[in-house]
């Protein structure tokens, strides 16, 4: 009984070829809402003035709370293995708002 309840709960989850490759970003812009949070993934190279969005998530508050839980759960997990995380002190400044509340990661 215990076997058929876990076999109803089970999600299948394809990962096409294409987004199995991942896409590279070095660069995140969070904005929200009452209802969602959009999160933005992008490539910023040095000497090009230019970004491209590379990829545009949007999530429910309660799944952008779990989504922090996580990340945080898996850079403790990271850091345990391998060592502290360093973080540059230079900040890149960017001329960029959403109208809302931004934050950056």
């Amino acid at each position: 009984m215990a076997e058929d309840l876990q076999k109803q709960n089970q999600i299948n989850i394809e990962l096409t070829e294409e987004v199995a490759e991942g896409e590279y970003a070095n660069l995140a812009m969070i904005a929200h809402s009452s209802s969602e949070f959009v999160i933005d993934f992008i490539r910023l190279m040095p000497g090009v003035p230019k970004a491209k969005v590379k990829s545009r998530i949007v999530i429910t508050p309660e799944h952008a709370k779990r989504l922090a839980a996580a990340l945080a759960d898996n850079i403790r997990k990271f850091e345990d293995s391998f060592g502290e995380i360093k973080q540059a002190q230079e900040t890149p400044s960017f001329p960029m708002n959403f109208g809302g509340t931004v934050g950056e990661a």
